[in-house]
């Protein structure tokens, strides 16, 4: 498991299994937020056996799939509703991260600009500078 820092509250990283569980509780990570959808490769533990584990441990635990780059406004919305409604920190993850990543960016866009955006993507490692137009058109002022 790859953690990477996006913000003093939010990370993101690629799969998290049962064994990571005990890691991430140790570093104070108290929601994870899964954006996998299940049977996406073969040994990937499924959501809902994975969100038991996590819950027995304590954490928060939210199950938002994005499948194909499909980043919807309903996913979007349940993305930044997460984010406002459970403890921080937050850990969300995906394959890559990238997804996650993503979604976090999609949903920020309407209170930060998207420079600022994609300059944290950045230093956390990924670039989003093809979701820029993307970025500004949900920027609200």
């Amino acid at each position: 498991m790859d953690i990477k820092p996006v913000t003093a509250s939010f990370a993101v990283a690629d799969q998290v299994t049962a064994e990571d569980l005990p890691r991430l509780q140790a570093m104070g990570y108290r929601t994870l937020i899964c954006n996998r959808p299940d049977g996406e490769s073969a040994g990937q533990p499924a959501a809902e056996t994975l969100a038991g584990q996590a819950r027995a441990l304590g954490f928060a635990w939210e199950w938002i799939p994005i499948s194909s780059g499909d980043f919807t406004d309903d996913a979007i919305n349940d993305f930044r509703v997460a984010l406002a409604q459970h403890p921080q920190p937050v850990l969300a993850f995906c394959r890559t991260g990238t997804r996650s990543i993503t979604l976090w960016a999609l949903s920020q866009a309407a209170r930060q600009p998207a420079e600022a955006l994609l300059q944290q993507c950045a230093a956390a490692g990924y670039d989003l500078s093809a979701r820029k137009e993307q970025l500004v058109a949900r920027r609200q002022d």
